[in-house]
């Protein structure tokens, strides 16, 4: 796979710091069950990085002894982990939010079939990836029947209560673009989820999330095979918005690999840009967090960073503006 990383430093991105962190967001590993186009993580079947059970210990470690107000767990599919149950308890019990990143298509996996009962029995807000409500578009970005086996996920979801209007169980979906361009405006694009999904599948959701696609990973390497990343570069830093670094995610988020090792966010993690606040180029591990003072230190940008400030913004909660000129989502 080819690596991005060398393209996108030095950069002109603005500085950032660091508010308090409130976030740990944790990647459980890049086992997958499925092997996406767009993956960032570059995640997949064959992937043999899972988070072990000692570092599973030591993030509930560290749940207890810092003030965060979230576990945000990602993976590849971090339900696959089989310390995922155990963390999602560990974390529940003292109070927190729990967020599961999930692919939907893993609630039907063998060994799975009591995972969406657990996930509603504990509170989980499930942010549930769908990038598109046609079935030829998400195949050709996800994999053959994964369009099938999410919808299948979904109706389960709902029928537990995910997604009821008033209700408690949140379930978010998550847009993303088929190639090089940006997200169209997310509150049009979430009528158009709404109305197409409850017509044709009865299917209720909370909230769309519309995010850009980073050129990380395997959508990054993509993008340098076929000759495209100056250009979708070149897109990212004209949308730039300097109103939208106020709300990007890595200001108040920790982000945990499989390993321990921190990041300022998921993009950096899979760049390998060690944490930022640390002034150092070696990696920072979950032990030595408690000892870390974050508040208003720097955070690692590069080129990439544009993804997450351009046009509407795209941060793990979606856009960051929804309210945005038409025409920022043409491709390059």
């Amino acid at each position: 796979m080819l690596d991005s990383l060398p393209h996108l430093r030095p950069s002109a991105f603005p500085p950032l710091e660091r508010a308090r962190p409130r976030i740990l967001q944790v990647n459980l590993g890049r086992l997958c069950n499925q092997q996406c186009l767009h993956c960032h993580v570059a995640a997949g079947p064959n992937r043999r990085e899972v988070m072990d059970a000692p570092t599973v210990d030591l993030v509930m470690a560290t749940l207890e002894r810092l003030p965060f107000e979230v576990l945000d767990l990602t993976g590849g599919a971090p339900e696959l982990n089989p310390g995922f149950r155990r963390l999602v308890r560990h974390a529940r019990g003292l109070g927190l939010r729990v967020i599961d990143r999930c692919n939907l298509s893993v609630l039907g996996e063998p060994g799975q079939d009591d995972l969406a009962d657990f996930l509603a029995a504990e509170g989980v807000e499930v942010v549930a990836s769908l990038p598109c409500y046609l079935q030829e578009n998400v195949d050709a970005q996800r994999g053959t029947g994964v369009f099938a086996a999410s919808l299948a996920g979904l109706q389960r979801l709902n029928r537990l209560g995910y997604g009821a209007p008033g209700g408690a169980l949140t379930l978010d979906l998550v847009y993303n673009p088929q190639g090089a361009s940006l997200p169209p405006p997310q509150a049009a694009l979430e009528a158009d989820y709404r109305r197409t999904l409850l017509r044709a599948y009865g299917i209720r959701f909370t909230r769309l999330l519309v995010l850009a696609n980073l050129p990380v990973g395997r959508f990054g390497s993509t993008l340098l095979s076929r000759g495209q990343l100056d250009a979708y570069l070149a897109l990212l830093r004209g949308a730039h918005r300097e109103a939208n670094t106020a709300a990007v995610m890595c200001r108040d988020l920790i982000s945990v690999d499989w390993q321990g090792l921190l990041y300022d966010c998921d993009f950096n993690q899979m760049l390998g840009i060690p944490l930022g606040a640390t002034g150092g180029t070696a990696p920072t591990h979950l032990r030595d967090l408690p000892r870390l003072s974050l508040d208003g230190r720097p955070i690692a940008v590069a080129d990439h960073c544009y993804g997450c400030t351009a046009g509407q913004g795209s941060s793990c909660s979606g856009a960051l503006d929804s309210h945005v000129v038409e025409g920022l989502g043409r491709g390059v």
